[in-house]
Formats: C-alpha cells, structure tokens, sequence
C-alpha cells in the first residue's frame, strides 16, 4: 500500500502542533513554578529557610562545577598564548642582542681606526718630513713578492721612489703610481734593495729581501763589525730616501747576517708616504 504526500504532510503537522501544545504547558508550569518559589523565598521559616539554604548551597555548588571545564580551558588559553608570546619576545631579544653586538662590533673598530688615526696625525705633526697617509686597500703577499696597494697616487703628489713609512718606521717604498692609488715595494720583497746603515757599528750594506719577512744585509765588507741587536736604519746613499729612518734590528744565524724588522707587515692598515722635499 503506497503512502501519499499528503498523508505525509498530515502526520508532520499533527507532530509540530502537539509540539507546541507541549511547550505552551511547558511555559505555563515553568511560570506556576517560579510564582511558587517567589512566594516561599518570602516565608520566614526555619525548616523552610533549612531547604532553601542546602537548595542554594547545591544550585552554587553545581554552578562551580559546570564552569570549571570553561575556567580551565580559559587558563589553558591564557597559559599558551602566553608562552607564544614569550617566545616571540625571545626571537625578537636575540635580534637585538646580535644587532647590539654588531654595533659594539662597529664601534669598537671605529674607535680603533680613529686611534689610528690620531697616531698618524701626531706623527705626522711631530715628524720634521712631509708626511702624508694613507689607507691599504690591497695586501698582495706570496712566496716571494710582497707589496701594498694603497688609496692615493698622483692627486697628492706621490712619485715612485718615495719612502713609506709604518708610523715612523720604514717598510718599503712607491714603485708605481696612478692618479687615485700607489704600489707600494715592501722591504721583504724578492725585488727590494734598499741602502742602510747599521748602528752603532757603522757599517753600510744593502738590505735584501727574500720574500720572508726577515731580509738579509748584503755587501757587507770582509772586516764587519755588525752584532746581534745592532739597529738598522736607511742611510740616504743616493739621495733616495732620508737618512735615519728606522728599519730593524740585526739577528746573526749561521753567518747570515738578517734583519728582524720593527713592523709587522702583515698588520698594516694606514702607512706614512714621506714626501721629502717636495712640497716644503
């Protein structure tokens, strides 16, 4: 036997309609009971007010437990977002940390190139030559050649063969000169010969370099009196450099007569180019 639609729209009204008579008595018993509690919450009894204590102690009781999952899971919340927060702060401290570092970094090298600096400048205040620095911007060094690139040329009139000075030691000389950068020839190159004097000995020799960063005294003569300590300085034969500039000191191992210069050139950063003459 085959059901009808409408039989099918019968049977859905009736239910919703006796829903409603359900509901309509429900609200109506609801109303009856809160008119019956009104008027006992009114009645000073002491049974009555008993009841109504342990009724109002249950109702609290039962309140506490039903929020508790809510409360626990706000703190979870709170708890979390406050550790997601921590973290954050923690990623965003180690940035600061590396940034404050590279700028103690900075500062340090900064005060270090003006002490630099400074040192220059008194030197070359206090020094009777004509001075003037300059920056190394390349450090060519191998087996056997040694040499600067440094940041002036012929914009402030510097010429080959000029003497270059570590502070007021000497180290080499200008062996090629543009007009915005110089080569500078050190005293420990293959190629370097430079005319000295050793004190207080007295003997003339030429100082040669072998690409090591002790040269040798050449040419001495036969009846040399050079000794361990003795200092070495340039002797101004030739009229290339200036006479007296500081070199080195002298080390005698196995009849070689060596030189253990006063600078160390693998540590330069600013050098002195002595102008000599030319602008006085």
């Amino acid at each position: 036997m085959e059901t009808s639609r409408e039989d099918v729209g019968i049977v859905i009204r009736s239910a919703f309609l006796k829903r409603g008579t359900q509901q309509r008595f429900s609200l109506f018993a609801l109303t009856i009971l809160s008119i019956i509690l009104i008027f006992l919450e009114t009645i000073d009894f002491k049974s009555l007010n008993t009841i109504r204590s342990f009724v109002k102690d249950i109702i609290y009781r039962g309140a506490s437990i039903a929020t508790y999952p809510s409360k626990s899971f706000s703190s979870f919340y709170q708890l979390m977002e406050n550790h997601i927060n921590l973290y954050s702060n923690y990623k965003e401290l180690i940035t600061e940390n590396e940034e404050l570092k590279n700028n103690i970094s900075k500062s340090d090298f900064l005060e270090l190139e003006n002490s630099q600096l400074r040192q220059l400048i008194d030197e070359q205040v206090a020094s009777p030559s004509n001075l003037v620095s300059a920056r190394v911007m390349l450090d060519k060094q191998s087996p056997y050649l040694n040499s600067f690139v440094i940041n002036i040329g012929g914009n402030k009139n510097i010429k080959n063969g000029m003497a270059v000075l570590d502070g007021k030691i000497f180290i080499g000389r200008i062996v090629d000169v543009n007009f915005f950068s110089s080569r500078v020839l050190l005293v420990s190159d293959l190629n370097s010969k430079i005319p000295v004097l050793s004190q207080p000995s007295g003997n003339h020799a030429i100082l040669s370099g072998h690409g090591t960063s002790e040269p040798t005294l050449e040419y001495l003569s036969e009846n040399h009196t050079i000794q361990d300590g003795d200092k070495v300085y340039t002797s101004g034969k030739g009229g290339i450099f200036t006479p007296g500039i500081a070199v080195g000191k002298v080390k005698i191992d196995k009849k070689k007569v060596k030189v253990l210069l006063f600078s160390d050139l693998s540590q330069i950063t600013f050098v002195n180019i002595n102008l000599g003459e030319l602008n006085k």
